[in-house]
């Protein structure tokens, strides 16, 4: 079916299309300005991303997609509609609490009734690539509607620094316990590092291991050298008893041995000069025997006495060195001792340490949840408040006439297609053609026509070529 049979449908049956737009448009017309008038208020909120002053949470220069489908599902939820009917005491109002009691019977809340009923019309709208959200509500009367969308918008506010303020209070009750218990925690480290200094008679910063380590490194030193010397002696001493004194260093440094080798060394030469001068048995030569080994005598003395010295200084050098390391021991284990005392102070001191800094962490953080449960700013700021609309929202008559004048375009369209398919006429050459699948060969005029001028040309040409046969 081409166009042109289509458009000798329609014209051979405009009255039944007509009708039916008609129909279409008059019913759209009617039940429009029968229908009650609905008006949408919107108010508007901006949701704040700049860094907050008191916790320091660093957001981005937008907020994530999650957190603004977060606040719209806030904004919807029934929290924030019982919130409203709170701000606006709606439970007060007899008449509601009737209306209440014959749609429920009494069960249930009221708060939860009236919230249910407030959220049907209520719609939270985002805005795109932005952190503004549109709050919109569609009540019959304009004041009223603007009314509850400012009431949801502050609901939300109150909500949202509710959602805030909570969990801080929640945290400052904790970090006020923990606080506590932190301080008993300093208290008693610091009063058992007290009775431990009391007790050892010591202090953190006591100096007093450090003079006793110099002490120990010079009682070290003094054993060192007492050895060295008490070495020295045991050779001199060893040098005297293997017969070999009259080599020791202290004999040749003798001024008296050195005197009586002297006399000794004299002595000898006039005995053996007085001995070829006199012979042996000579009274002089006797004497001068007599007195050289006198000198002897005096020479081996001194000798022995200056070797006796040296075994003394042994002695004394032995005693000294058993001393000195009598004493290095002792003040050894001394600076052990303090040296452990000080390293269990050193532990009570870090436990006081400890417990000091993990008081100043949790007073921090406590001071920090009591601001923020203090706080009266929320992040979500109102951007503009909603006004009585003058014109309704809906039904919307200029728009719905438009709609209705396609629809009804189409209704009426197919209405006579249907029509036209139950009764088939022919309308056109065409139409003949196709059901009797032959040409045609003439067209007879209309009933009423007076002449042939109002056929085509084509047929007048074969209707006056079969009449001149």
């Amino acid at each position: 079916m081409n166009f042109t049979q289509i458009f000798s449908i329609l014209k051979a049956r405009w009255v039944v299309g007509a009708l039916v737009l008609g129909a279409t448009l008059l019913a759209t017309l009617v039940i429009s300005l029968i229908l009650p008038k609905q008006y949408l208020a919107t108010a508007s909120v901006v949701v704040d991303v700049k860094p907050d002053p008191i916790s320091a949470m660093a957001y981005g220069s937008m907020v994530s997609p999650g957190f603004i489908a977060t606040q719209v599902d806030i904004i919807q939820s029934e929290r924030v509609a019982q919130r409203v009917v709170r701000n606006l005491k709606l439970t007060e109002n007899p008449q509601i609490r009737e209306q209440w009691k014959e749609a429920t019977g009494g069960q249930g809340s009221l708060d939860a009734w009236i919230a249910d009923s407030f959220q049907k019309y209520m719609d939270v709208k985002p805005s795109r690539e932005s952190n503004v959200l549109s709050i919109s509500y569609r009540a019959p009367d304009a004041r009223f509607a603007a009314g509850l969308a400012n009431a949801f918008v502050q609901a939300y506010v109150e909500t949202s620094l509710e959602l805030r303020v909570d969990p801080a209070r929640e945290y400052s009750n904790f970090f006020d316990m923990r606080a506590k218990e932190g301080r008993e925690a300093v208290e008693k480290a610091q009063n058992k590092l007290s009775a431990f200094q009391s007790e050892k008679g010591i202090t953190a910063a006591d100096e007093r291991l450090d003079i006793e380590n110099t002490r120990l490194n010079e009682l070290s030193s003094q054993l060192v050298a007492l050895q060295a010397l008490a070495s020295e002696s045991s050779s001199r001493l060893n040098q005297a008893q293997s017969g070999s004194a009259d080599k020791m260093q202290e004999v040749f440094n003798s001024p008296v041995v050195a005197g009586l080798k002297a006399d000794v060394s004299r002595q000898e030469a006039r005995l053996q000069e007085f001995n070829v001068k006199l012979g042996e048995s000579h009274p002089q030569v006797v004497e001068l025997k007599a007195n050289l080994n006198e000198l002897r005598d005096r020479l081996n003395l001194e000798v022995k006495r200056i070797s006796g010295g040296v075994s003394v200084s042994y002695n004394i050098n032995k005693q000294r060195e058993a001393q000195v390391r009598s004493e290095l021991a002792a003040q050894r284990a001394k600076v052990l001792q303090m040296k452990a005392v000080r390293d269990e102070g050193a532990v009570l001191v870090r436990d006081l340490e400890n417990a000091q800094r993990a008081y100043d962490a949790i007073t921090a953080r406590r001071n920090q949840s009591s601001l923020e449960s203090q706080t009266t700013q929320s992040s979500v700021n109102v951007l503009s408040q909603a006004v009585a609309p003058v014109l309704p929202a809906s039904p919307k008559l200029v728009l719905n006439l438009v709609l209705s004048l396609f629809v009804g375009s189409m209704l009426a369209l197919g209405t006579v297609m249907v029509m036209e398919m139950r009764d088939r006429r022919v309308r056109s050459q065409e139409d003949v053609s196709t059901l009797l699948g032959l040409p045609v060969i003439g067209v007879l005029p209309k009933p009423g026509a007076r002449n042939l001028k109002a056929l085509p040309n084509q047929m007048k040409q074969r209707v006056l070529g079969n009449s001149a046969l």
